[in-house]
């Protein structure tokens, strides 16, 4: 059977042609975006060609990311993401490249991350390896997204970000104004990614601690608002998260603050209300010990409650 087709219809066909012109190869490359990328997991060099023998680009870092366009033999032939701004294409042995097709990626990715955040805590460590750290778990998370390690990855690349950030931010001047938004603020976003992807989950309750780190004062400059204050915060964290590593220790926090309050008050002559923050503080520091007699806080409430019933200041200098 022939036809012809009217003027119409031959438009629409070559624009519905040239459309799929245009977004195949997007749709093709996203595809096989997923099955031909790598993660580092060694520090390897880059080369001109595929020969130890040719010019030598770059070196590709652990937790660094490599786009494969193609194999031959032991080598690949890849776009590797050199630094944060540079990538670099180049030939690369076929060593150390976690695919997502690799048995076991998951774990030997989290392995070199763990290592790596064991390395940055040695006195005479590996430079760089907290970053090398915060990569791999990064990429960990977002290459293999179903595995038991997930959630933790993701936290742990948050936090390393979080912790590098926030010694920045208290080391400045600013980090002494009492007012916490006078300060410089950390970056919450990566935080409040695990607490959207991994809700309900230890994951997300140690991120929401971190995001407290914003909301706390920085010199009280002897007045109770900021304690008063930050009290309110770690309890209603307590509440909102029971089951959470970091209870015990914002239970802790706000018994210590309703101590200080004690001390703030009876400098203002405030006798009433240092008299509560003491009932407070004692009833807190009890809690503690009943529910966390094996968490570090138990000892440190018992302490507390000692200090609070020999009328030993929490907070500033003593007056005996």
């Amino acid at each position: 059977m022939s036809y012809r087709l009217d003027s119409m219809h031959k438009t629409k066909l070559v624009t519905f042609s040239f459309l799929i012109i245009l977004v195949a190869p997007h749709l093709f490359a996203a595809e096989e975006n997923l099955k031909n990328r790598g993660i580092c997991v060694r520090e390897a060099n880059l080369y001109l060609s595929p020969d130890l023998n040719s010019q030598r680009l770059d070196t590709v870092g652990r937790g660094r990311e490599v786009a494969i366009l193609e194999t031959v033999n032991n080598w690949l032939h890849v776009i590797a993401s050199v630094t944060r701004e540079r990538d670099v294409t180049g030939w690369m042995l076929d060593k150390g490249i976690v695919r997502q097709s690799t048995p076991n990626g998951d774990q030997i990715v989290f392995g070199e991350a763990v290592d790596s955040e064991s390395e940055a805590t040695r006195r005479r460590g590996r430079k760089g390896a907290d970053q090398d750290a915060q990569r791999l778990y990064a990429r960990m998370a977002e290459y293999f997204p179903q595995s038991p390690y997930a959630g933790e990855a993701l936290f742990r690349a948050a936090d390393i970000r979080w912790q590098l950030e926030r010694e920045d931010a208290f080391s400045r001047p600013s980090a002494k104004e009492r007012d916490p938004n006078m300060r410089h603020q950390i970056e919450e976003d990566f935080m409040k990614e695990v607490m959207k992807k991994y809700p309900h989950t230890k994951w997300a309750d140690l991120a929401a601690y971190n995001l407290i780190d914003n909301k706390i004062c920085g010199d009280w400059q002897g007045e109770p608002k900021c304690p008063e204050k930050e009290t309110e915060i770690y309890l209603k964290y307590a509440e909102e998260h029971p089951q959470s590593p970091k209870t015990p220790e914002a239970l802790y926090n706000a018994a210590w603050r309703q101590a200080a309050l004690v001390s703030l008050y009876k400098n203002n002559n405030d006798t009433k209300k240092a008299g509560e923050a003491q009932s407070k503080a004692t009833q807190l520091a009890q809690r503690i010990t009943q529910q966390f007699p094996q968490s570090d806080y138990g000892p440190r409430a018992l302490r507390l409650l000692y200090m609070l019933q020999q009328n030993i200041p929490a907070f500033g200098p003593s007056n005996d």
